[in-house]
């Protein structure tokens, strides 16, 4: 079986929904992170790291919220890449497929996986942290790291990983492009995304060749309690939201 038969059918099912797929080896994951945060696969396990394009949001979010007579969770646009793996599943039944999405958490509030390394060890998007400045200006301040598309830049969102336990397969790893080149440019971009990133300038540090529509960002933007009146919901229709939420 030759990972490119594999890719094809996975892209196959997701690709038209507006999602991004890139194969990498847990091996390569397991190499950049501390063991507590290790996948319990062999190094050579295929997976693919899944990420939405700005088009997800109408290719797949909306379809899925018009067919739903009521909101009864937390979070619709997780439950909707939820639906879309349990599709995903049943549309490729020889194989065994393990899911992990973005939010997941171990009952101690760790991350089962960090998405932004497996984006770069994957070559999806570059992981922009501190570390690749070649001279730090930040001193004591934390500074947070941001992942930057070639063509989105950072309008596009991680949705976790698909695992292939039973897929072990060659594949030679690619580094992801590195569209911030200078350390002026990766200033201005961290600085973005730490300080002033409801703004969404960071998002735009490139040319990019689409972005979140109107309507996206403004559900993004809009609190939890309060998106489901944005979708057509009643307030006795939706469920609100106690915990604070992220701009996917």
């Amino acid at each position: 079986m030759a990972l490119e038969v594999l890719q094809k059918s996975v892209e196959a099912l997701l690709g038209p929904q507006g999602f991004e797929l890139h194969p990498f080896k847990i091996g390569w994951y397991n190499e950049k992170v501390q063991s507590i945060f290790y996948l319990p696969y062999h190094k050579d396990t295929i997976a693919f790291c899944v990420l939405s394009t700005p088009s997800m949001y109408e290719k797949a979010f909306l379809p899925y919220v018009r067919s739903l007579t009521a909101l009864t969770s937390r979070d619709p646009l997780d439950d909707c890449v939820a639906h879309q793996y349990q599709c995903l599943k049943e549309s490729l039944p020889d194989y065994k497929i393990e899911t992990i999405q973005d939010y997941e958490l171990h009952p101690n509030r760790r991350p089962k996986v960090l998405v932004q390394t497996v984006g770069h060890v994957a070559g999806a998007a570059y992981y922009y942290q501190r570390s690749d400045m070649k001279h730090d200006p930040w001193g004591e301040k934390k500074i947070f790291g941001v992942s930057i598309h070639p063509k989105y830049g950072g309008w596009f969102a991680f949705r976790g990983i698909l695992i292939f336990p039973e897929v072990q397969l060659p594949l030679v790893q690619r580094d992801p492009p590195n569209v911030i080149k200078t350390d002026d440019a990766l200033k201005y971009l961290l600085d973005q995304f730490n300080d002033n990133w409801k703004e969404n300038k960071y998002r735009d540090c490139i040319d990019v060749v689409e972005r979140y529509s109107q309507e996206q960002i403004e559900y993004f933007m809009t609190p939890p309690s309060q998106r489901g009146k944005l979708l057509g919901f009643s307030a006795d229709e939706t469920i609100a939201e106690s915990v604070a939420d992220r701009f996917h």
